[in-house]
C-alpha cells in the first residue's frame, strides 16, 4: 500500500485472534503499459505468440504436468495455452509490478477499494470463517453479517418445515424470487447448479419486466401456497417493483383485496424499511445487506435467501465454506500456483498481447447451464471500463466479451466459430467429474466430449492429415484439393480445463470465488475500478423519462429524431 495507508494488525496471542482494520482508502495508480514486464510481454508476443501448441507439446514431455495446479477441489490444466516459461514468468511479474499483493490485502481488510463510490469491497466477509475481526471505518462487520444470516436461516427453516403458513393456513409449496441483475443471476445459477439437492419448496425466478415472464411463472401456481421474495436493495428498481406489484395484485385478486394477506406471502431482501413496509411487508421479514456488497457479488448475503429455501441452511453453509477456502488460497498461495492469478494473467496475455476480444465459458454439466450468464455479468460489469481508477482514459484493451452455453450443446452450435473462425477466442472448459444423480455411461460420454474439444482446438488438423483421411475414405483424387481447405483445422486455439472432483455446494462456492478473484486480478492489472457500474445508469435514467412520454405525461421533443419516431410508433399502438 502507498501513502502509509496500511492495515492495522493487533495481535492477541492468547486466543489467536487477529484484528484487521484500515484507516483510509488505498490509492495505488499504476499504468501497466509503463512496466518492464508489459514491455517484455509485448516482445514475447511477437517472438512466440504464434508458435503452435502442437510443437510446444512435442518438445516438452512434461508440459501437461508443469502447467497444472490444484486447490479447493479444482484442478486447473492450463497447458493448452500459447505460453512458455518466459511468458508465464513475465505475466506473474506484471501482476507483481501492478502491486497485486497490496491491492488484494487492501480489499480483504476493508479499505474503500471502490474509490468512485468511496466504499469498501467485502463480499469475502460474507463467507469469512476465520478468527479475525474485520472492520470497515472502525466498525466490526462480522457480528452483523452473522446475525442477518441466522435470521435468514431461521426464516428458511420455518418455510421449509411447513411452519410458515399462507392466508388460508396452508404451507408454502412455491417461492418466486423477483429481482434483476445480481439479485437474480447469482441465486438462479446456484439453485440450478444444486438442483439435485433441492429439498424445500420449488423456487422460481422472475426478472424480465416483459409481462410474459411473470404471467408464465404465476400461471400454474396457487396464491395460497406461494411466497414471494422481493430482492431490491433500494426497493426502487423499476423492473423489480413492476413485477412485484403485479404479483401483489395477483395475490389480492385471489383473496378479495384483503391487504393483510400481503405480509403472509411477501418478504423482502432490501435496506429500505420505509418502502418495504409501505408495500405491505412486515419489517421483521426484511433481510438487509450492506453498501460494501455489490450486486454481482451478493449471492453470499441475504440475496441468497432463495438458495437457503431450496437446498437448506446446511448446504448454504457449505457453499460459503467453499468460497472461504478459495479466498484463503487466493490470499496465501504463491502467484505461480494461485488459481485466480493464473486464470487472470492468461486472460491478460490474450486480451492485451494476442488480440483476443472475447472469452467463452463452456460448462459441460447441464446443471451449470446458467454459469456463463452469471459470469458474463460478473466479468463485463466489473471490468467493462474505459477509464483508469484515477479517471484517465485507458490506452489498452480491458474486459473482453464473456459468452457461452453448455459445451455439449455448443459443440453443435458455436464451436464451429471456435474451431475454424477468424477470431482468437480462448475457452474455459468446466467439468465436474461426479455429481449427485448422474449416470456412469452418460458421464463417460460427457468427459470424452469435453476433453476431445480442448484437444481438437489445440492440435487442429493439417492439409496432409485431411488428404490422408479423404484418400482412405475413397474420395476421387480430383475432388480432394477442393475438399481439403474446408476440412483443415488450424488448431493453436487456447483453452483452460477446470476439473471439479465433484459438483457439491462446497466446490461450487470455490468455483464462483475463483472467478470473482480472477476478475479482481484483471481489474488490478488494468487499473480499473471493478466494483462500480456507472455504465448501467444512463439507460435507466432515459428509460424513466421515455416511460413518462409513452404515458403522455411530457413532450417527446427532448429526444433525438430516431427515439421520437419510435415513441410515436408505440403511442400509436397503445391508443
Amino acid at each position: 500500500m502507498s501513502g502509509g495507508h496500511k492495515a492495522c494488525i493487533d495481535s492477541a496471542p492468547r486466543c489467536g485472534k487477529i484484528i484487521l482494520h484500515t484507516n483510509r482508502t488505498v490509492q495505488i495508480n499504476m499504468n501497466p503499459t509503463l512496466t518492464t514486464p508489459w514491455q517484455n510481454l509485448s516482445a514475447l508476443a511477437v517472438e512466440t505468440g504464434s508458435t503452435h501448441m502442437r510443437q510446444l507439446f512435442e518438445v516438452d514431455a512434461q508440459r501437461a504436468e508443469r502447467y497444472r495446479t490444484k486447490a479447493c477441489g479444482i484442478l486447473l490444466d492450463y497447458s493448452k495455452n500459447r505460453i512458455n516459461d518466459n511468458v508465464m514468468t513475465q505475466l506473474l511479474a506484471l501482476a507483481d509490478a501492478c502491486q497485486l499483493g497490496a491491492r488484494r490485502d487492501a480489499m480483504f481488510v476493508g479499505e474503500h477499494f471502490n474509490n468512485t463510490e468511496d466504499r469498501a469491497v467485502l463480499h469475502t466477509a460474507l463467507r469469512y470463517q476465520g478468527k479475525e475481526v474485520i472492520r470497515v471505518d472502525g466498525h466490526d462487520v462480522l457480528p452483523e453479517v452473522r446475525a442477518v444470516r441466522e435470521r435468514c436461516y431461521a426464516f428458511a427453516q420455518r418455510v421449509r418445515s411447513g411452519e410458515w403458513k399462507g392466508f388460508d393456513g396452508q404451507s408454502i409449496c412455491d417461492v418466486v424470487n423477483i429481482g434483476i441483475g445480481g439479485s437474480d443471476l447469482g441465486p438462479l445459477m446456484v439453485c440450478e447448479a444444486l438442483k439435485s439437492l433441492a429439498s424445500g419448496p420449488r423456487v422460481h425466478f422472475v426478472s424480465n419486466v416483459d409481462s410474459a415472464h411473470i404471467v408464465a411463472t404465476l400461471k400454474h401456481l396457487n396464491p395460497a401456497t406461494t411466497l414471494f421474495v422481493i430482492a431490491s436493495k433500494t426497493f426502487t428498481t423499476i423492473e423489480t417493483l413492476t413485477n412485484a406489484r403485479t404479483a401483489r395484485q395477483w395475490l389480492l385478486d385471489a383473496v378479495g383485496g384483503d391487504e393483510s394477506t400481503v405480509a403472509k406471502h411477501f418478504v423482502a431482501v432490501s435496506t429500505n424499511r420505509e418502502k418495504v413496509t409501505a408495500f405491505g411487508i412486515d419489517a421483521n421479514n426484511m433481510f438487509g445487506f450492506w453498501d460494501w456488497v455489490g450486486g454481482r457479488y451478493s449471492l453470499w448475503s441475504a440475496i441468497g435467501l432463495p438458495i437457503m429455501l431450496a437446498v437448506g441452511p446446511e448446504n448454504f453453509d457449505a457453499l460459503l465454506g467453499g468460497a472461504y477456502e478459495m479466498d484463503e488460497h487466493f490470499r496465501t498461495a504463491p502467484l505461480a500456483g494461485n488459481l485466480p492469478v493464473l486464470l487472470a494473467m492468461l486472460g491478460i496475455w490474450y486480451v492485451n498481447f494476442l488480440g483476443a476480444r472475447s472469452h467463452v465459458i463452456a460448462p459441460y454439466n447441464q446443471t451449470l447451464h446458467r454459469l456463463p450468464a452469471f459470469l458474463q455479468q460478473l466479468d463485463m460489469e466489473s471490468n467493462g471500463k474505459g477509464v483508469r481508477r484515477n479517471g484517465e482514459r485507458v490506452a489498452y484493451a480491458t474486459g473482453p466479451v464473456i459468452w457461452g452455453e453448455p459445451g455439449i450443446n455448443g459443440q453443435h452450435a458455436y464451436f464451429q466459430l471456435l474451431h475454424q473462425g477468424t477470431s482468437l477466442i480462448p475457452v474455459d472448459f468446466i467439468l465436474a467429474l461426479r455429481q449427485t444423480g448422474t449416470l456412469p455411461n452418460h458421464q463417460r460420454t460427457l468427459a470424452a466430449s469435453c476433453f476431445a474439444q480442448s484437444a481438437a482446438l489445440m492440435r487442429g488438423k493439417d492439409a496432409d492429415e485431411v488428404r490422408a483421411e479423404l484418400t482412405a475414405r475413397g474420395m476421387p483424387e480430383q475432388d480432394i484439393p477442393l475438399a481439403i481447405p474446408h476440412r483443415v483445422f488450424s488448431g493453436n486455439r487456447p483453452s483452460n480445463t477446470l476439473l471439479l472432483d465433484e459438483l457439491t455446494p462446497r466446490s461450487l462456492g470455490s468455483l464462483i470465488a475463483l472467478y470473482e478473484h480472477k476478475v479482481f486480478v484483471q481489474g488490478v492489472v488494468w487499473d480499473v475500478n471493478s466494483f462500480d457500474q456507472w455504465g448501467v445508469e444512463l439507460g435507466k435514467q432515459l428509460a424513466s423519462g421515455i416511460e413518462a412520454v409513452l404515458g403522455g405525461a411530457t413532450n417527446a421533443g427532448a429526444y433525438d429524431a430516431s427515439t421520437q419516431a419510435l415513441i410515436a410508433c408505440v403511442r400509436e399502438l397503445l391508443r
